[in-house]
């Protein structure tokens, strides 16, 4: 039987900030728990309304309504910045088929390919794989990840203060060249060999991801104890989760928590839209200086997954894991020798 304290995670309501100091200061208390102790938690009163939700939500359903052919037609197999469609089982978190397609989307711009002694990281930077004759579709998502944008700004600023930190401190990081992702992700049902791995288990590598789920559920979460536990969707709110960068700043006093998505029944599909706010490929995540620094427990040692301080280097290592045939196609040489 799942612990009671396990049947929601914390609730955090990130319009406290405009009530007043003794609503904020509780909200720092909040915000400090849920960061430090399950590095997962509810947010609500972020001002995205339902009109705007419901804008990326219907581009997206006609998205996936597509005939297989148009999806393939931006199939991100076509792109090396690892952009566009992925269909069903293409995506791989450690080792194993995802049973899931989706389309990546990033900041629209134009193509970067290193050059001599550049980072392999600048890849990553490239234009987006748009459907043809869905042109509401790339409105609409380029104007959720400018909101977005905006409501993990506030956020983060707001999870500094609450740990005693200077809530600029990383604001240079940021900036018109942060790299800022967005999925828009469908899952068909179980998997046909029954092993039912929407997503695997896995951390996110960058600050802060901002999920909007539907009501189907079967994202999970690792708790205290060890085990996963179910993340019941609650209406208006984003799922928020730390990454991996907040985890290395803090030398592990703010958890990158392990979480994962288990697949409807068969005849159920599910619907998520996850987004990632991550700085500039380019950036160095420098240590945060904060009051708690003496007693940080150290960052997660799982020699399976080095961490970096170079913000590029964590996001490319997760790509070419996850996306073997984009890489093989145009990153043969960045691959490990078998």
């Amino acid at each position: 039987m799942t612990n009671p304290s396990y049947r929601q995670l914390p609730i955090i309501d990130l319009s406290a900030v405009d009530g007043g100091p003794q609503a904020r200061a509780l909200l720092h208390a909040q915000l400090h728990s849920a960061a430090h102790d399950v590095g997962f938690f509810q947010l609500v009163g972020h001002g995205v309304s339902a009109r705007e939700t419901d804008a990326l939500l219907s581009a997206m359903r006609r998205f996936f309504a597509l005939p297989e052919e148009q999806r393939l037609a931006i199939d991100n197999v076509n792109s090396p910045h690892f952009r566009g469609y992925t269909r069903t089982g293409d995506e791989r978190t450690g080792g194993r088929q995802d049973w899931r397609d989706q389309l990546d989307i990033g900041a629209e711009r134009v193509a970067r390919v290193p050059g001599p002694g550049e980072p392999a990281y600048w890849w990553l930077e490239g234009p987006n794989q748009w459907p043809a004759g869905l042109p509401e579709l790339r409105s609409a998502a380029l104007a959720w990840i400018e909101r977005l944008s905006a409501v993990a700004e506030k956020l983060l600023h707001e999870l500094l203060a609450a740990i005693g930190a200077p809530v600029d401190f990383y604001d240079a990081v940021f900036g018109e060249r942060a790299h800022p992702q967005l999925k828009l992700v469908r899952y068909p049902g179980s998997a046909g060999d029954g092993t039912g791995q929407g997503v695997g288990a896995h951390k996110d590598y960058g600050f802060l991801t901002l999920l909007l789920q539907d009501r189907v559920g079967g994202l999970q979460v690792q708790r205290e104890d060890g085990l996963f536990h179910d993340v019941p969707p609650l209406d208006g709110a984003f799922v928020v989760n730390l990454g991996e960068l907040l985890e290395v700043a803090t030398n592990g006093y703010l958890l990158a928590t392990n979480h994962r998505v288990v697949s409807p029944p068969s005849a159920v599909e599910r619907f998520s839209v996850p987004f990632f706010y991550n700085p500039r490929l380019d950036a160095r995540v420098e240590p945060l200086p904060f009051p708690h620094a003496s007693t940080a427990p150290g960052v997660t040692d799982d020699p399976a997954n080095p961490l970096f301080a170079d913000y590029g280097f964590n996001e490319l290592k997760g790509k070419l894991r996850a996306h073997p045939l984009v890489a093989r196609r145009h990153h043969a040489e960045l691959l490990s020798p078998a």
